[in-house]
């Protein structure tokens, strides 16, 4: 049982940042749908709940994600959706059940960069940053791949782009977690192409500083792009073999990108 010393709730994210520098053992509290499942004693837990967090926000060239915003309310906004080829609707249909979906959230997704997270995996294939109470606004795949030591991250932001998008996954069954999964997203001239639950963290293959792939690509450009996924770093684990994931993963992408191609480009302008 998860049993807490102290509990907060504090009003702003900066109240709760400070509160997270006095005490360094202290747990920030999302949707609990993992922290709940702890067997252990906690200081102090930080509830967001009332620090504003928990909607969407447009602005002309970005949208910005609470972190209380739950997987659920990211699933059904239409707007958003519209802006994003519908990629996070596709990434988190198949998350468990509804009622797991409207109490997680997307911070506590983000945060945690689990391997078998859908939403990181999505995320990452678009043009997205991190807020954090503490550091500022960072790209998303540093903090992916190193995290960011007692800072309080409080949204996530996509950037406006005519994105093409789409999400593709390999469960053992449908509201299981994913065995495998893949995004794929072309903004600005070019291919952002992330393989996720491998079992280990999502990770970026092509775009940014990776290595490019052209909008209009060539069959071996491709070939290329899914050969150099053969080679990530794979794991096994109960719901497959490392070998597998490896001879699964090029597939996946291929049907991701020809997802996100057959659909017409999203509006900057939703």
């Amino acid at each position: 049982m998860l049993r807490f010393e102290k509990y907060v709730r504090p009003e702003t994210p900066r109240e709760a940042y400070e509160l997270l520098q006095e005490n360094r053992l202290a747990t920030v509290i999302g949707g609990m749908m993992w922290l709940r499942l702890a067997d252990r004693t906690v200081p102090l837990g930080i509830d967001l709940s009332r620090c504003g967090l928990d909607t969407i926000e447009e602005t002309d060239d970005a949208w910005r994600i609470g972190a209380m915003v739950t997987l659920g309310q990211l699933e059904r906004h239409e707007r958003f959706a519209a802006s994003t080829c519908g990629i996070f609707t596709e990434a988190v249909r198949d998350v468990v059940g509804t009622q797991f979906r409207n109490l997680a959230t997307v911070g506590g997704s983000v945060w945690a960069r689990m391997g078998f997270s859908d939403v990181v995996t999505a995320f990452l294939a678009l043009d997205a940053e991190v807020e954090l109470e503490g550091a500022g606004v960072m790209p998303i795949i540093p903090f992916t791949e190193r995290g960011a030591r007692n800072d309080l991250l409080t949204h996530v932001i996509v950037r406006k782009h005519r994105y093409q998008a789409a999400f593709a996954s390999v469960r053992n069954a449908a509201t299981d977690f994913s065995s495998l999964n893949a995004a794929a997203a072309c903004w600005q001239g070019s291919w952002h192409v992330t393989v996720g639950a491998r079992p280990k963290k999502a990770t970026l293959l092509t775009g940014g500083e990776r290595i490019p792939l052209r909008r209009d690509f060539s069959p071996a450009e491709l070939d290329a792009v899914c050969e150099l996924a053969e080679g990530l770093d794979y794991g096994s684990d109960l719901r497959g073999t490392a070998e597998w994931r490896r001879q699964v993963a090029p597939a996946l992408i291929r049907r991701a990108v020809a997802a996100a191609a057959a659909k017409p480009c999203a509006e900057k302008e939703a």
